[in-house]
């Protein structure tokens, strides 16, 4: 008698490859593909011969390509290519694999103007191919508490967001991160601004109004290292989002005030420490999870410092979500969970503050003119 099998065969993993493996590649990318149910890291793009020997030490069956033109001439090999280079290298990698044929993960920033971006995203339209950018702090502890908090009417009506990504690095570390080459797209402002946007913009919907002071501080620095961001949305929040390396005294991650309570929120999301210290995402340890001690508070009348407002568990952080998220759009079972006109539309924003900084004046965007509900979420048109 033939016994048949009652459950579904496992689909073919996706193969991947990973272009560059610095620390966005190495830290994040790697481990966070590898953790995905469905996908395999095929292919790493380095002709350095440390990252090479860094990479084979965690991942024994990987090939390595020199150079990324390798990746193009077998892309009938491949299901998805990452792009975690440098960032002037972001925009033309993705135009030549959407040439090729592949699918494309792109590391923020995806572009040096919104411009680019959105000629990315036509180009992949027009080829019927997935075009994702990498904002993993969509998946941070505190912003999928915060989130939550908003959606459950905890906060009343949210009138001003505060976001700070502020660090103390008086010395230089050097690199192209730093340079003052605007073919670089170094600086903060292209840096963690691009974290601290794209939640005040998924969180609020569009911004009408962008004004910006940036400063270079450092001795020797050549990029902006202090930068402070205020944007009006169109449905009335107010963001005001800093981003330093030169901050002796680091303020609240966040603080977010609403008509009805206001959450202020202290310390960073535990995945990148966790991810930097070599732990990994699996399916049988808790992934993401902060100490008590750092819970934010939820209150109204006084400082949580001095003991006002109610703790809120802090949801666990899951970047592994992202990437769960690209197999299913991959796979057709979803949708991209970062689109380029999303990413467009942070770029409006950090362009905007650009300008504003170097004129010291308010900058309006066209988006002012869109109608829109006060609801805290846009409509990705709108965003676009």
């Amino acid at each position: 008698m033939t016994v048949h099998a009652t459950h579904e065969t496992a689909p073919t993993p996706l193969r991947v490859a990973l272009v560059g493996y610095g620390l966005a590649g190495s830290v994040f990318h790697a481990p966070l593909i590898s953790a995905t149910e469905g996908f395999v890291l095929d292919t790493v793009v380095t002709s350095n011969e440390e990252r090479r020997e860094q990479a084979r030490a965690e991942f024994p069956a990987v090939r390595f390509a020199a150079s990324p033109d390798e990746l193009w001439q077998r892309a009938d090999e491949l299901d998805l290519v990452v792009i975690a280079s440098p960032n002037k290298t972001h925009v033309p990698l993705a135009k030549a694999a959407l040439e090729a044929g592949l699918p494309v993960v792109v590391d923020k920033p995806v572009a040096g103007t919104a411009a680019e971006a959105r000629e990315l995203a036509a180009l992949a339209e027009e080829r019927g191919l997935l075009l994702s950018v990498f904002q993993n702090r969509r998946w941070d502890n505190d912003f999928l508490t915060l989130r939550a908090l908003i959606a459950d009417g905890e906060l009343g009506e949210v009138q001003r967001f505060e976001s700070r990504f502020e660090r103390w690095r008086p010395q230089l570390k050097g690199g192209w991160r730093e340079s003052g080459d605007p073919q670089e797209i170094g600086g903060l402002l292209y840096d963690l601004g691009s974290h601290v946007v794209d939640q005040a913009l998924d969180l609020f919907g569009p911004a009408a109004q962008v004004y910006a002071e940036s400063d270079v501080r450092r001795p020797g620095a050549a990029a902006d290292d202090d930068t402070f961001v205020a944007i009006t949305h169109v449905n009335g929040v107010r963001s005001h989002l800093y981003m330093s390396a030169t901050t002796a005294q680091l303020g609240p991650r966040f603080r977010v005030l609403g008509s009805a309570a206001g959450y202020v929120k202290y310390g960073l999301d535990p995945q990148e420490a966790a991810l930097r210290a070599g732990a990994r995402p699996t399916p049988q340890e808790p992934w993401g999870v902060e100490d008590e001690a750092l819970w934010g508070r939820l209150g109204a009348g006084e400082s949580p410092l001095t003991g006002g407002g109610t703790p809120v568990r802090t949801l666990p952080g899951d970047y592994p979500a992202y990437y769960a998220a690209v197999a299913d759009a991959l796979r057709g079972k979803g949708d991209n969970p970062v689109t380029a006109l999303q990413a467009a539309a942070a770029l409006d924003v950090l362009e905007a503050a650009r300008r504003s900084a170097r004129d010291g004046a308010t900058v309006s965007l066209p988006t002012a003119s869109v109608s829109v509900s006060t609801t805290a979420h846009a409509t990705e048109e709108q965003s676009a």
